[in-house]
């Protein structure tokens, strides 16, 4: 049986995400105690040459760029297919482990962030996205589950799949693009033309829906084009009278909408951006420290519950000194993920999870997973069953904007004693007992919905549709 292999010194030791082509694993150099991520790429015979430019471009791209907004590139090794009675085959790359995981799984659906919030984080991205044009590369792939946080709340951009060089950085001389790519909600509108565009624009557009989105939780529209009902709203301007967009304040929504300009040339360029009036003052959360910080961004996942379920007070003491080489590593990188409730309680003891969708409940594993798939097959979530692990769900379809997710729900046994008893029977009594100082608890399982693809904000909307659901939100347990 083929192993992963080393890489540069680190090993490969929990999956902690993937799409459909790739796999993204946590790895660790125990020598030197630090932590990675490694994204795996399989190489098959039927891996074409044209595949493999593409992933050479991506490596060559990233790992020229060095930026304290972009996420990363460490080092990397190919394994070839000839070599595969030992190791699996393919690309690995090692990546900058993002520790506080996706930006927009902390940010409430249809509410977005505060004001100072979004633009704490959107100068940000300005400023990564600035050095990666002044590097002649251009994105094309800016979109909600591309944005990143490290362990101290820092914005990190990822993925450089679909990136062009489209100008030399000596001459300043630049090129048009063809290629057509991106998801529909995200994408300029002139990619539905078979013209060449300019590459600036299309980044421009794309941080325009990404602020939105920061601002009201939600994307714009399915695509821009005149098949969508709100982008025809939006060009004839009657959808500025309606939710969310009444909501946004008038600074910002001029920044939005000169972003969304639907003709590129007439589009603000990051300059223009960077230098207009709700961006250029100082950010008003950046001496405020990683706790304050924390709050602000989780502030909406508080106050509509969402908190009170992924993260229940069970009447236990938890150790949070992070995962003991993937977690943080200093007081402030302690602080902003203890403060996101990016850890969890397990059977095994406390686990750094940097998802926020996850749940409690009062039901053994073997009965609630059932549960869990007719539910989720009720909102049109295909589910199949992993073949070596009974309690592991793969999940996949279409969200509400038409854009793919995947993803994986794993349901483990957990038991709470106040007494102090770590050790009582799954199978028992699921609502649980009074301990010695009058606590109650339970018999029961730990849920966690894991996304490899697709818009972090529809996969929390999925999640709540999941703890919401007849036949599981009575199990459910809440803070």
């Amino acid at each position: 049986m083929p192993e992963y292999p080393k890489v540069t010194g680190y090993t490969l030791v929990d999956k902690i995400g993937g799409g459909g082509f790739s796999n993204v694993f946590k790895a660790i150099d125990f020598t030197h105690h630090r932590a990675a991520a490694c994204k795996h790429i399989p190489l098959t015979l039927q891996t074409t040459d044209k595949e493999r430019k593409t992933l050479d471009k991506e490596m060559r791209i990233h790992a020229a760029l060095d930026h304290v907004h972009v996420l990363k590139f460490v080092n990397a090794v190919i394994v070839e297919v000839r070599h595969r009675e030992l190791y699996w085959p393919g690309y690995y790359m090692l990546l900058e482990l993002a520790g506080g995981g996706d930006l927009f799984d902390k940010i409430a659906p249809d509410r977005g962030v505060e004001d100072d919030t979004a633009h704490h984080f959107f100068g940000q991205l300005i400023a990564g996205m600035t050095y990666i044009h002044s590097q002649g590369v251009c994105h094309r792939d800016l979109k909600p589950e591309n944005i990143l946080l490290d362990a101290g709340g820092t914005l990190k951009i990822s993925d450089y799949g679909l990136s062009a060089v489209y100008k030399l950085k000596d001459s300043g001389r630049t090129r048009t693009l063809t290629e057509r790519c991106g998801s529909l909600p995200y994408v300029a509108p002139e990619l539905a033309n078979e013209v060449p565009y300019h590459a600036e624009p299309i980044d421009v557009w794309g941080c325009g829906v990404i602020l939105f989105t920061m601002l009201v939780g939600n994307t714009p529209w399915d695509e821009p084009t005149t098949r969508s009902p709100e982008f025809r709203r939006y060009l004839d301007r009657t959808i500025f009278l309606e939710d969310p967009w009444n909501r946004i304040g008038e600074r910002v929504l001029s920044l939005v909408c000169g972003m969304l300009e639907v003709d590129p040339a007439r589009r603000l360029t990051l300059g223009q951006v960077a230098a207009h009036s709700w961006l250029v003052r100082p950010s008003q959360l950046l001496k405020k420290g990683p706790i304050v910080l924390a709050e602000r961004l989780t502030n909406g996942l508080r106050e509509n519950g969402d908190l009170d379920i992924a993260a229940p007070d069970l009447g236990q003491a938890m150790d949070v000194d992070g995962d003991e080489y993937g977690g943080p590593t200093n007081t402030n990188h302690t602080q902003f993920t203890q403060k996101l409730m990016l850890f969890s309680q397990t059977q095994a003891g406390t686990r750094y999870t940097p998802n926020l969708t996850r749940f409690y409940a009062r039901l053994p594993p073997a009965q609630l997973l059932p549960l869990i798939q007719s539910a989720l097959e009720g909102h049109g979530v295909r589910c199949k069953a992993s073949g070596d692990n009974e309690l592991l769900l793969r999940v996949g379809g279409f969200d509400k904007r038409k854009v793919r997710f995947k993803g994986w729900v794993e349901v483990e046994r957990y038991s709470s004693r106040s007494d102090g008893d770590e050790d009582g029977d799954a199978s028992g009594d699921s609502m649980g007992e009074d301990g010695d100082d009058g606590k109650v608890g339970f018999e029961g399982s730990f849920c966690s919905m894991a996304r490899d693809e697709g818009n972090p904000i529809s996969w929390r909307q999925l999640w709540k549709a999941l703890v919401q659901s007849e036949g599981v939100k009575e199990w459910v347990l809440w803070r």
